[in-house]
């Protein structure tokens, strides 16, 4: 029963994957008879599932629509859609109403004991403080941009300015990129595409808000990504398009790193300057100053042109309430255990150590 089970599940999967399908092709692809299959289907009419039959030389099996199907979920899977739909509106604009009405719907689908499951996963949001991601996608242009992705088709955008406006043709900062789109990265639930620039020459990491897709035009070819390691060429690119969040208290330093190693690690809201190989500039915020010095003492290595003053002047109250703090007392030293055995003087009367052996003097 359970291989039946799976095998009707990978048939349905098959049927929702292309318009059409016929019976060889689908004993073929389950590796079992055609009158296997036959029984199959009869098995998912017989659960609701709209399958219809084409006739005729061309004719095959296919998916019908227009009808609810039942959903197939277990407990978790349950769970997990819950908490991705009410998560979701988070990180994409408009979304909030969308994702409400499909966990709703998703909730008069399912059986009694799963419709308990997900609604008893309510969840309040509350924001971090210390994590800054990008504004709200809109969904239009993450539709556009993902399909670019899909069907590797080059992407005309219009580049936004830091606070999301769009600059005019005839401003100075209009400028329109043609990016061949590999790749769409959620990081800290910040958007970004990894594409090729077609103008630059050059890979380029590019915050999908930051971006305002016009259309798509000719395909292009695979190219491999440099380093061939997607998480690190984006976590390691400084100019990703990160902006500077607000905080009470904004300062910067030039620190003795890459900047594609500070670019890592750098707290959200963070930007990060390429200065030379061995050289970059950290601008960051924080509560306090000495909020913003601990930030920087978590890169130990040397620092330099601090702005403001008032940067400075915390790490050096810092670096004097650090240096004052007392040295631990060392543990007294235990007497060795009496073991019956005269214990051998280690050292000479000189002071100077005693050569030791197994065997004794």
């Amino acid at each position: 029963m359970a291989n039946t089970s799976q095998r009707a599940l990978r048939l349905l999967s098959l049927l929702g994957t292309r318009r059409q399908w016929s019976l060889r092709e689908l004993a073929a692809r389950l590796e079992v008879s055609e009158r296997t299959v036959r029984r199959d289907l009869d098995t998912l009419r017989g659960l609701g599932y709209p399958i219809t039959t084409a006739r005729g030389p061309d004719g095959g099996y296919r998916l019908g629509t227009g009808r609810s199907l039942p959903l197939l979920f277990d407990h978790d899977q349950a769970l997990a859609t819950a908490v991705a739909l009410q998560t979701a509106p988070s990180i994409v604009f408009g979304l909030q109403d969308d994702a409400a009405r499909a966990l709703a719907t998703l909730q008069q689908s399912m059986p009694e004991t799963l419709r308990a499951a997900m609604e008893s996963m309510q969840l309040t949001q509350l924001r971090n403080y210390w994590e800054f991601p990008a504004p709200p996608i809109d969904p239009a242009a993450l539709s556009t941009v993902g399909a670019a992705v899909r069907h590797r088709r080059v992407l005309v955008a219009e580049l936004l300015r830091r606070d999301g406006t769009r600059p005019a043709p005839e401003e100075p900062d209009f400028a329109v990129v043609h990016l061949e789109p590999h790749h769409l990265v959620v990081w800290a639930a910040r958007w970004y595409l990894v594409a090729y620039d077609r103008d630059a020459r050059q890979w380029r990491v590019h915050r999908v808000d930051r971006l305002h897709p016009r259309h798509t035009t000719s395909s292009f070819d695979h190219r491999a990504l440099p380093g061939d390691d997607l998480a690190h060429f984006v976590m390691g690119s400084h100019d990703r398009g990160d902006v500077l969040a607000s905080w009470p208290c904004t300062g910067s330093a030039r620190l003795r790193l890459p900047a594609h190693v500070v670019a890592r690690w750098a707290p959200g809201g963070a930007v990060v300057e390429h200065l030379d190989a061995d050289h970059c500039r950290l601008t960051l915020g924080a509560w306090s100053w000495a909020g913003i010095a601990g930030i920087l003492a978590t890169f130990d290595t040397h620092l330099t042109d601090l702005h403001p003053p008032e940067l400075a002047a915390a790490c050096r109250r810092l670096a004097h309430r650090y240096a004052a703090i007392p040295d631990p007392q060392p543990e007294p030293r235990k007497p060795p255990h009496d073991t019956g055995i005269a214990q051998t003087p280690t050292t000479k009367p000189d002071g100077t150590a005693k050569p030791q052996s197994y065997f004794g003097d």
